[in-house]
């Protein structure tokens, strides 16, 4: 495949443009309102009864995106594995696009009192997402020379917070206008948003599947690929004894993501119980945050370039700090108005430039870049296990979602340590690109 080729990179991108629909209107803003407000509604209260079993409704979700990234880091060595010697990384990333498309559709079946429906369709959306990832990031290493990763990794995110936000918007009109669909409520326009979802994201995706091409690779059937995913991780932890740039980098990255991908998950459901927030203000304000995460972004790439990578990932990390700390405090509308705001602007800094940096400081010879990539996200897989896990668990020990945005914050913390340690050379910097 011809590297930086303008057609084949915004391709690439537009996979943002329509998978983030399900990390916007599913993980962030209206599911997690609507199944709120339905559990409650259906039981009476918090407490729902999942297959015999009694959980705090909240809980119960956050352990259910704790186990589907479970799911997924352990097979994706198993996926990468396969992807690597049979030159099919599309089309695994076509199989999981798919599940979590028509996951998202079977959302629209839910009424509030199945919620096992609910997190079992929950659960196969975030591994179909998150599974699509693993063979999505491979590709950009395919596709680009490293000078130019930090702004095509900016540019994805920000098509996808475009998208997202645009069909946000669109279901956010008709959640408020429930008379123009004959209808007097909005709960049947709220489960037809899920749907659209499933359509949007599978529709789009086609763009990128049409255009990203892969070199032809001989197979060795002689050996086990389904063996191999894991070998491969193995040989990748083995060799990061030999690259202390990459293991410290990796192992802050693995704090700090048990904190992003948590508030990404979880805040819209914190605003919900603990504020008593309407449902619309949440959205509109997840609206809010996304537009401003394509501004951070971009800042965040622009100050990379200008300075250092690790100079605008410090900054960032001190700023999530700030944010756990603050929402333990958070009381009024405004006040969650003023952290919201603040979590946008970091918000899509740090996960565009966590790929983009890692991509730039992983070996640039090595012929299985997917293996490296399948790590990386081995990594981010296994911090969010924990990191919702906690989120969850404390809420069910504690009663408070406040008390787990503290654990949250000492995530950050640690993560900072560990960056400190990190010596990127200045040439991998590209402050020129």
């Amino acid at each position: 495949m011809k590297l930086n080729n303008a057609k084949t990179i915004n391709a690439w991108c537009m996979y943002d443009w329509a998978n983030s629909v399900y990390a916007i209107v599913i993980k962030s803003s209206i599911f997690p309102v609507f199944y709120n407000t339905a559990t409650q509604n259906a039981f009476n209260g918090d407490i729902v009864d999942f297959f015999g079993f009694q959980f705090v409704n909240t809980a119960l979700y956050s352990f259910a995106i704790s186990f589907s990234f479970l799911v997924v880091a352990i097979i994706s060595p198993l996926l990468s594995g396969i992807a690597d010697y049979s030159s099919s990384k599309k089309s695994y990333m076509k199989f999981f696009t798919y599940l979590g498309a028509t996951s998202c559709i079977g959302l629209f079946f839910f009424t509030g009192e199945n919620v096992e429906w609910a997190i079992i369709c929950s659960v196969f959306a975030s591994i179909g997402y998150t599974g699509s990832i693993v063979f999505y990031n491979s590709f950009l290493p395919i596709i680009a020379t490293p000078d130019r990763h930090d702004m095509i990794s900016a540019k994805g995110f920000s098509l996808g917070y475009i998208g997202s936000i645009l069909l946000l918007i669109i279901n956010l009109i008709c959640i408020s206008n429930p008379q123009w669909f004959g209808l007097d409520n909005t709960v049947l326009i709220a489960r037809f948003s899920f749907l659209t979802v499933g359509l949007w994201w599978m529709g789009f995706a086609q763009i990128t599947f049409k255009s990203l091409k892969e070199s032809k690779r001989s197979i060795d059937y002689s050996r086990s690929i389904i063996i191999n995913g894991y070998r491969e991780i193995y040989k990748v932890f083995k060799e990061l004894k030999s690259q202390p740039i990459l293991k410290y980098y990796l192992t802050s990255f693995f704090f700090y993501s048990m904190g992003v991908q948590t508030v990404m998950y979880m805040a819209a459901s914190f605003g919900s119980k603990e504020l008593n927030l309407l449902g619309n203000k949440l959205i509109l304000t997840i609206i809010i945050i996304n537009a401003l995460a394509i501004i951070g972004s971009y800042a965040f790439a622009y100050l990379s370039k200008k300075r250092t990578n690790k100079f605008s990932l410090m900054n960032m990390l001190a700023i999530w700090v700030g944010v756990c700390i603050y929402a333990y405090f958070v009381y009024t509308d405004y006040q969650f108005y003023i952290l919201a705001f603040v979590v946008g602007l970091v918000m899509g800094g740090i996960q565009s430039l966590s790929r983009s940096t890692y991509s730039k400081i992983m070996p640039q010879n090595t012929p299985d870049k997917a293996s490296y990539f399948s790590f990386y996200d081995v990594t981010e897989k296994l911090a969010v296990v924990i990191g919702t896990f906690s989120y969850g668990f404390i809420e069910q020990w504690t009663g408070s979602m406040r008390n787990s945005t503290i654990a949250l914050g000492l995530f950050f913390a640690v993560g900072i340590g560990f960056l400190l340690m990190v010596r990127i050379p200045s040439s991998l910097n590209f402050k020129k690109a």
